[in-house]
């Protein structure tokens, strides 16, 4: 294999697929970064079995062939080199790169021994708007619960629903304590069949990862490209394939735990209730981490309140539009800030049963939909 291309587009393919590899001392083999030389291009492969990434590199091929070396060493070199051509040829159980200040080889292993990378055509492909995708995944994947006892709750929920004009995709992630959703248009799909698919936490972390990459880029496509196969999930973006194993199993029907009939209804400032949440956090009792929020309709205020016997005690005082009668729930405050912080807008609606009910916020104002739910702490 012989090819060569310039230091700023070889960086930039190595930075999207670095992270796919993983230490791995029984498959060393998952170390390394696959480089094929095809149809003239150089296409680059991590994988840890669960997840595979690919991106292309545009230069000049001169002998076609594939080989693989150490990712992160690779990608910490070309780093480190300066600007302009590099030429990379293998030598038997080598990779030989110069440029014209500098030249290097790196011991690799043949490509045979890489795993074989399924394939998923992106036919039928679900579209959606980038920025959009982006800005919900954040709504949501705090949600997604670390412990894989219950691997559906280890993932996040895609819903898409073709029908309309444009349809819709649903975003959901819970860990059974509490529950995001939101919701964005699908820039295409028409035609194309209802489905939901749960995507692994750790695709959709790598996944914003690489969107990121490419944010600042002014000529980078607008919309990401989502196809989903039986047991797989490929999503498309400029020269990069990322595709992953889904996970198996029905997802918990969380539409039963949001409440139908709300009591009260308080909408506050967003940003004095996450302060105020945050100074009672400091008085709230270890590893319970509750913080009691009190409605008191009649003076229109929120009391924040948390008390342990160890630290002492706090109450905060937030002026708030009440509608409904006094309320008192106690949340794990962690549960409720991370909420808070997916709230877009300066104000957040909180919606009451009582204190054994899930709490619901949402944003006060037209914003784009999300609604966040959080079980009580019963005392």
């Amino acid at each position: 294999m012989k090819f060569s291309c310039t230091q700023e587009n070889l960086q930039q393919g190595l930075q999207v697929v670095s992270h796919g590899a993983t230490k791995n001392v029984n498959l060393p083999i998952l170390n390394n970064v696959l480089l094929k030389i095809e149809d003239k291009v150089l296409k680059l492969t991590t994988t840890n079995l669960e997840i595979a990434v690919s991106a292309t590199v545009r230069g000049k091929a001169e002998q076609n062939g594939e080989y693989t070396i150490p990712s992160k060493l690779f990608a910490d070199y070309v780093t480190l080199l300066p600007g302009g051509r590099v030429d990379m040829e293998q030598n038997e159980d080598k990779l030989k790169v110069e440029t014209p200040a500098a030249k290097t080889t790196i011991k690799g292993i043949p490509a045979s021994e890489f795993p074989l990378i399924p394939k998923l055509e992106a036919r039928d492909s679900y579209r959606v708007p980038v920025a959009d995708f982006r800005r919900a995944m954040a709504k949501v994947i705090f949600s997604v619960s670390p412990n894989e006892a219950r691997p559906e709750l280890s993932g996040v929920l895609l819903r898409f629903s073709p029908a309309g004009p444009s349809g819709t995709l649903t975003l959901a992630a819970t860990d059974s304590y509490r529950l995001s959703e939101t919701k964005i248009p699908l820039h295409e799909g028409a035609g194309l069949p209802e489905r939901s698919v749960i995507i692994p936490a750790r695709t959709m972390a790598e996944l914003i990862r690489i969107l990121g990459i490419f944010k600042e880029f002014p000529d980078a496509k607008a919309t990401l490209a989502i196809s989903v196969g039986d047991n797989q999930a490929l999503f498309t973006y400029e020269t990069v394939e990322l595709i992953s194993r889904t996970i198996e199993g029905k997802y918990p029907d969380y539409q039963a735990v949001i409440p139908e009939n709300t009591k009260t209804t308080a909408v506050i400032k967003k940003d004095e209730l996450a302060k105020a949440v945050k100074t009672s956090a400091l008085f709230s009792r270890s590893g319970i981490f509750d913080v009691r929020l009190q409605v008191d309709a009649a003076g229109g205020r929120l009391l924040v309140r948390s008390t342990d016997s160890q630290t002492g005690e706090n109450e905060s005082a937030l002026l708030a539009e009440i509608k409904g009668p006094d309320n008192t729930v106690t949340l794990n405050h962690r549960f409720l800030l991370e909420g808070l912080a997916a709230v877009e807008g300066e104000e957040v609606r909180l919606k009451l049963v009582d204190g054994m009910t899930p709490c619901v916020l949402e944003p006060s104002a037209a914003a784009a939909p999300f609604l966040y739910i959080v079980m009580p702490i019963k005392q």
